[in-house]
């Protein structure tokens, strides 16, 4: 063995050393914020799955009894059935005169209320026949189906003109600085203040902007019930938030544009390629990362959303964690809240690690 190879391997194992001392390092300074998160995070976090358990009553000296998936089963029973149709002395079936169609047992008379009741969520038609889908917690069944209904449609929207917004701010013009502050006003504005003027604007009478608009316009007679009416509800919650959170998708987007290199699309204005092209081939392949990023972010806080619903509509629409909240607060069911609670947890990490692997933010 010569001295030069020697030499070279205590050299590698100098830096092995090294490397392993850094690690050790590293672990120990993690040491006092995983302290941090064991204290303020993991143990509350265990003592509502431990409370999900029970039929604890928050603010009471009522004892306490562990009940275990019942909580979980209240919450999440559901069942189908099918409608009979209405029959007349007979034995026809009943046709509505005004619309032609046959019409059907109430949903309240078929759903089972025996060992356990059954309230109506929603009623569909298939194939001719009518069915109702009913849950031994309608509101919390429909607060899911509403949370993830609002979260898919404000992430398409908000990535779509997050990303129309950024591609223009990052055009070089006069007054960019000013367009680019001007953007983040929504996002600044705090969400209770927020929620507040689009509850006037959406006001459901003359007094409302957008009735007091449509009716000037002559699209409505001034009275148009925006925040009671169920049809009109939620898309009013996803406008709202929409209008305050697309400025943070695009300047999230702003900043992955930031980082493409301007050789890239004069290369491409050599070989003659178009913008739309360049944008399919250049900006949406290196902008896909914090894209990815922003996704994630912005679903994950969709998930979870609770100011804008509980202001807004308070009790006359949930999301899953507006329904949580007055679980605890109005009915003082904490075991129960605490079990919607933990269901929405689960459904968040499985929703983040489907996610994120399917973006491909990670590569393990």
């Amino acid at each position: 063995m010569t001295a030069a190879t020697s030499e070279a391997k205590a050299g590698r194992s100098k830096q092995s050393e090294l490397a392993k001392g850094e690690q050790r390092l590293a672990y120990w300074l993690l040491v006092p914020t995983l302290v941090v998160l064991l204290a303020i995070a993991f143990y509350p976090l265990g003592s509502v799955f431990y409370s999900s358990f029970t039929n604890d009553t928050f603010a009471s000296a009522a004892e306490t009894d562990f009940v275990g998936f019942q909580n979980y089963s209240d919450l999440l029973s559901i069942t189908f059935v099918e409608l009979d149709p209405e029959l007349d002395d007979s034995g026809q079936p009943v046709v509505d005169p005004e619309t032609g169609e046959a019409e059907f047992q109430s949903p309240v008379e078929a759903l089972p209320r025996d060992p356990r009741v059954y309230r109506e969520v929603f009623t569909f038609g298939l194939f001719g026949n009518q069915y109702t889908m009913g849950a031994t917690d309608a509101d919390f069944i429909l607060a899911i189906f509403d949370t993830l209904i609002f979260t898919v449609a404000t992430i398409t929207l908000e990535a779509v003109i997050g990303l129309g917004i950024a591609l223009v701010l990052n055009v070089p013009f006069r007054g960019r600085g000013a367009m680019r502050a001007a953007m983040l006003v929504p996002w600044a504005i705090l969400t209770a203040v927020s929620s507040r003027i689009w509850e006037w604007m959406f006001h459901d009478t003359r007094a409302g902007f957008f009735n007091v608009v449509f009716q000037n316009l002559g699209l409505s007679d001034g009275q148009t019930p925006f925040l009671s009416d169920e049809s009109f509800q939620l898309p009013a919650a996803i406008i709202i938030d929409v209008w305050k959170t697309t400025p943070f998708m695009a300047l999230l987007l702003l900043a992955g544009l930031a980082l493409i290199p301007d050789e890239l699309y004069e290369a491409a204005d050599v070989d003659g390629a178009s913008k739309w092209a360049q944008f399919r081939s250049v900006t949406l392949p290196l902008l896909k990362p914090t894209l990815a990023v922003a996704l994630v972010f912005r679903t994950l806080d969709a998930l979870r959303v609770f100011d804008l619903f509980q202001i807004i509509f308070a009790q006359s629409k949930y999301s899953m964690a507006s329904f949580a909240y007055y679980e605890l607060i109005d009915s003082q069911r904490l075991g129960y809240s605490s079990a919607a609670s933990v269901i929405i947890f689960i459904l968040i990490t499985l929703f983040a690690f489907v996610y994120i692997r399917g973006l491909g933010i990670t590569s393990d």
